[in-house]
């Protein structure tokens, strides 16, 4: 079959998904389905009215489906579902049920083979059981961590005969190479629903299917370890927060040079209140792009301040954050030194060489490891833990997109409050 796309409305507001989904067919998608969030919070309504709005456009419900199957597909077909989702993890005996229901109401079943260990196999025994489509699908939560299912779809495409539908983070630079890798059915939602101007991103995306060539993004893209830092320089402290369930603040600390970010790997120090001689031999200790994490107990005197500075500039470390005190600002801004710390004073302490460098320290009440990554700005300070950052990167990056589309919303003659709609989610 001629590639097809689908955009995936995984809003929860009706409002906001009829919107993109105007957009999206402008810019040529062919499939229109109900996402699971969108069914989950507007219940089967979502999809009469994308069937009203949408009258000869293909309409799937994304019910993920794993049991009472019969009732589940009938409900949604009865909506105006063309094509419902079951879950390839569902038993055969509901995958059946599915199946004898839909063909009944004139629709089509998908078994989507999301958190199927042995896709491969699975996917040869539900074709047996008379299911329409194959979805190949690379859960929300596994694109945070990178992982992507062209690798999966590749195998799956040489086994079976029917359609093959895949999603799982596709973009405009990703969708020609769903397509070559065998899939009928390309599946998009962030790229499309996250998007200021869906109209647009949808073209972008249909255009690169149909040529195979790829359509350049900067956004939209889920990174492995190797891409962290270009991510993190991308998002804001507040999009971290958001990522990680508002965590990881460094409270209590301020700017000393605003307007610059800080993005970079800890080297930590633990030293005497006032003493700033193991701050200055961290300063030697540090690589490049290395941000020195100083826990000074929160008071003064000082542990830094402007001839510090020079060095670490020469060594291009990438910033200071201090729980304790600075001196020396007017000379630390005038060199553009990222800078952050609890308090500034005049007044410097003694080099008498207590402390450590390298080892866990706790800043901002927050406990910082060598190795973690800090990311400062004129909000604040944020540490990732290493073992989470490319996640938490990739989550980061998932709300400033998700910002983007609201703030596109909102500049069209909205508020905030209208285009999330407020009240309907106030507690009661």
């Amino acid at each position: 079959m001629k590639p097809v796309l689908q955009v995936a409305l995984d809003f929860v507001d009706m409002s906001r998904a009829i919107k993109c989904a105007e957009e999206a067919v402008k810019g040529g998608a062919d499939w229109i389905e109900a996402g699971t969030p969108l069914i989950k919070s507007e219940g089967l309504d979502a999809v009469r009215e994308l069937r009203k709005r949408f009258p000869k456009k293909t309409i799937v419900a994304d019910m993920k489906i794993m049991d009472a199957g019969r009732t589940e597909v009938e409900i949604a077909a009865k909506a105006g579902a063309d094509v419902v989702c079951v879950l390839g993890a569902a038993s055969d005996s509901t995958i059946k049920e599915c199946v004898e229901a839909a063909h009944n109401y004139g629709a089509k079943i998908q078994a989507d083979l999301i958190a199927v260990k042995n896709i491969k196999k699975r996917a040869s025994q539900i074709e047996k059981l008379g299911v329409d489509y194959i979805g190949i699908h690379c859960a929300i939560d596994e694109q945070m961590q990178a992982k992507d299912a062209f690798g999966q779809l590749k195998e799956v495409s040489k086994n079976i005969k029917i359609p093959i539908a895949v999603a799982g983070g596709i973009n405009s630079e990703t969708a020609p190479d769903a397509v070559r890798s065998g899939a009928s059915i390309v599946i998009v939602g962030g790229a499309i629903n996250k998007a200021k101007d869906a109209q647009k991103a949808t073209s972008d995306i249909k255009r690169s299917m149909v040529t195979l060539k790829k359509v350049k993004t900067d956004l939209f893209k889920r990174g492995s370890e190797k891409d962290i830092e270009k991510i993190l320089k991308k998002v804001s402290t507040a999009n971290i927060s958001d990522a990680m369930h508002r965590s990881g603040e460094l409270k209590g600390l301020q700017p000393i040079t605003p307007g610059v970010k800080i993005v970079g790997r800890a080297l930590t120090v633990r030293t005497y209140p006032g003493d700033w001689a193991k701050t200055v031999q961290a300063v030697d200790a540090a690589e490049p792009g290395q941000v020195i994490v100083i826990d000074a107990g929160g008071v003064g005197p000082a542990v830094w301040g402007e001839l510090a500075t020079h060095g670490a500039v020469q060594k291009k470390i990438a910033g200071v954050v201090i729980d304790g005190a600075i001196r020396d600002v007017v000379e630390i801004k005038k060199l553009g030194f990222p800078a952050f710390a609890k308090l500034v004073t005049p007044t410097a302490g003694e080099p008498k060489g207590f402390g450590e460098i390298g080892v866990p320290v706790t800043v901002g009440g927050t406990k910082v490891f060598s190795g973690d990554y800090i990311v400062a700005d004129d909000d604040g300070v944020i540490c990732i833990p290493a073992q989470k950052a490319a996640e938490v990167a990739n989550r980061a990056m998932s709300v400033m997109e998700m910002e983007n589309r609201l703030r596109g919303e909102i500049d069209k003659g909205s508020t905030l409050a209208k285009v999330v709609d407020l009240l309907k989610w106030e507690k009661q």
